[in-house]
């Protein structure tokens, strides 16, 4: 079973920032890079069952944590990890990165990754995964960050972490796991910036439609575009990410055998759709 534990080639590496070091996980390709930003609560561990996939690929993956998440640093402002600030951020990286650059932003990381764009990042080609055109949806996801928000400023990130364990106690996929991935996840969450945390769920709750404006930038730019998801995605409604495509004039492509997360839960068929996409993007 693939998970964040999954074996991998790529080393840890560390790139500077406005907000400090940003850990990243960079395989040995020697090909066009290829950035990857995590989700809500995620890491760049997250997509480690398809790094060294994309190294055979031609490609060089880059992984990272976003600022205040697991290793990476971050500032004490809960309003500076809403997605239009990290995607400044984002930008900068890009810009002191060896082109091209493929972008690749997953869930709240495809939030930011759009930011960056439209702060000017100069990018070879982007790739929306699991990620919608605004705010999370009303449904489960969205309830727990509403429910959350104030046991976080109240009692702080280990008493929301022992309200997730209550809640996983009766989730079968939760139970299926390891128990050191359990553990690794449990950590991850535990090393998250509070600040980042709130910050970051206030973006997934209050981000506004933006896919006029970036349709707007990648036309002007040349920029191509790929929104996918999972066949069971339960954050966006895969019609909402299917209309998202249709409006930016992208491709648009559902992984099989997958939900919200399909590098861990069909790395396989995530590949296949990626790579020939990127390909097809620089040739």
């Amino acid at each position: 079973m693939h998970s964040q534990l999954s074996p991998h080639l790529a080393r840890p590496v560390a790139i500077p920032s406005r907000f400090g070091p940003i850990a990243g996980l960079r395989g040995a390709g020697e090909g066009p890079l290829v950035l990857m930003v995590p989700g809500y609560t995620g890491s760049k561990e997250d997509f480690a069952p398809v790094l060294d996939g994309i190294v055979a690929a031609g490609f060089t993956p880059l992984a990272i944590d976003l600022p205040g998440q697991q290793d990476s640093a971050g500032p004490a402002d809960e309003h500076l990890y809403l997605p239009e600030r990290l995607g400044e951020v984002l930008a900068e990286v890009i810009a002191e990165l060896p082109p091209p650059v493929l972008l690749v932003g997953h869930s709240f990381g495809g939030l930011v990754a759009r930011r960056a764009v439209l702060a000017g990042a100069e990018i070879a080609g982007l790739t929306l995964l699991d990620s919608g055109p605004a705010d999370l949806p009303p449904g489960p996801r969205r309830q727990i960050l509403d429910l959350g928000e104030p046991l976080l400023r109240e009692h702080g990130v280990p008493a929301v972490q022992r309200g997730l364990d209550a809640v996983n106690a009766g989730n079968p996929r939760w139970q299926a796991m390891s128990e050191p991935v359990r553990a690794f996840l449990r950590g991850r969450f535990l090393r998250n910036r509070p600040e980042a945390l709130l910050g970051m769920s206030i973006g997934l709750r209050t981000e506004p439609d933006l896919v006029t404006e970036l349709g707007r930038q990648l036309r002007l730019t040349s920029t191509p575009c790929l929104v996918a998801c999972g066949a069971l995605d339960d954050a966006w409604p895969t019609s909402v990410q299917r209309d998202m495509a249709d409006r930016l004039a992208a491709d648009f492509s559902m992984i099989e055998g997958a939900a919200h997360s399909p590098a861990v839960e069909n790395p396989a068929g995530l590949l296949s759709v990626l790579v020939p996409t990127w390909q097809s993007w620089l040739s």
